[in-house]
């Protein structure tokens, strides 16, 4: 089928790697367009609209979900892939594939689960996404996963550690794990990913933290990334001024704010290309990484992000739900491990197979892929105490 024109050292899916599982090419769809496919139809990614991040599930309708930030993370990725000619399916594929592993409860799950998980190797959420399109989806009848391209399961896992990543070498030579024991790079659109992914959640983290009331206006000023567009905006809208235009004055700020990244997003990379001149995928692998912001947009950026991390992620109230989620996780952990039959019985059937090891990893898998409202509910059946709502 035609494609957009890519530069040559975009992915293009007539060159791709493959994947674990040789299939015949579809007529009308790319080999990428197929991951998407796949992804999108996925249980993990049904999953995500009640797995959320800083506000948890059961705290408003509004706030932003796993499911709304790939959404966001791939249409900007989309946006500045077509600007650079590179390939805008492979993004979309990687971007809503991103944080299928994540567990529920957001970074505090994520922290908990890896407490319980260090004397069986720890818990990486990236890896764990890598994970479920490989191991844990259970929809074709030859194979388990999704069997996506290599160019795909590269870019979702974003971090590896030393030690997972050799485990990962030795079942799949010069695989996946490769490049970060040979210290390379991924695809321009793996980078890509990454860079739309921390664009994303800065700005909806602070769009949900005003909704929420933990943040005001007066507060967003003090950070200079966002009151250089919240004065671009009054200045020409004075009517945004008003108390009543307040959500209009936010939404217009983030919206300029978005715009300014990624066209220095578009900008930096240009210059990143023209100076290295990477002849085609591999070369790009070879090189530091390309897809980047400005030196000076990296830094505002960074200082929003210590904003946020200081008003909003150490908020008393936050906090006070981070403990709350913590403990459920932990519990449901330590239960599951001393009794394993009260998982579903998939998962308590493969638990009870191997050793402490195996029997682990199974329980992680479990708790990792609940909803929030999955493990409340979970929690209070096994434990008789609700911890939230």
């Amino acid at each position: 089928m035609e494609l957009p024109l890519l530069a040559p050292y975009a992915c293009d899916p007539a060159f791709s790697r493959g994947r674990q599982y040789p299939e015949i090419a579809a007529p009308t769809r790319t080999e990428y367009q197929r991951d998407r496919d796949r992804i999108v139809h996925s249980t993990a990614f049904r999953r995500l609209v009640y797995k959320t991040q800083v506000f948890l599930n059961h705290e408003g309708d509004l706030f932003r979900t796993r499911l709304t930030h790939s959404l966001e993370v791939a249409q900007l990725g989309r946006s500045i892939a077509r600007t650079l000619c590179i390939n805008e399916d492979l993004v979309e594929a990687i971007s809503l594939a991103h944080d299928l592993g994540h567990t529920p409860f957001g970074h505090a799950g994520q922290d908990a689960l890896n407490e319980c998980m260090k004397p069986f190797g720890g818990f990486e959420h990236n890896l764990q996404s890598l994970r479920v399109v490989d191991r844990l989806e259970e929809r074709y009848p030859a194979y388990d996963g999704l069997n996506l391209s290599f160019e795909t399961r590269e870019g979702i896992l974003k971090h590896c550690s030393p030690a997972n990543a050799q485990l990962l070498e030795m079942s799949e030579p010069q695989g996946v794990g490769a490049r970060f024991l040979q210290k390379m790079r991924p695809s321009l659109e793996a980078q890509l990913c990454n860079l739309a992914d921390e664009i994303a959640y800065n700005a909806h983290d602070v769009d949900d933290g005003v909704r929420s009331g933990l943040l005001s206006m007066a507060q967003l000023e003090e950070v200079a990334l966002f009151d250089r567009y919240r004065a671009e905006a009054l200045k020409e809208h004075p009517q945004l001024a008003s108390p009543s235009m307040q959500r209009r004055c936010l939404h217009e700020s983030i919206r300029r704010m978005l715009s300014a990244q990624v066209y220095d997003v578009i900008a930096a990379t240009r210059l990143a290309l023209d100076e290295c001149q990477p002849a085609d995928v591999q070369a790009v692998r070879r090189m530091p990484v390309l897809v980047q912001f400005s030196a000076f947009m990296r830094e505002q950026s960074l200082e929003l992000k210590r904003f946020l991390f200081r008003a909003l992620y150490r908020h008393p109230q936050v906090m006070e739900t981070t403990g709350n989620a913590k403990r459920i996780v932990r519990e449901l952990f330590a239960i599951y491990v001393e009794r394993p039959a009260e998982m579903k019985p998939a998962y308590a059937e493969k638990a009870q197979l191997g050793d402490a090891q195996a029997g682990a990893v199974i329980v992680a898998d479990y708790i990792a892929g609940m909803t929030d409202r999955f493990a409340i509910r979970e929690h209070e059946r096994l434990s008789g105490q609700r911890l939230m709502g």
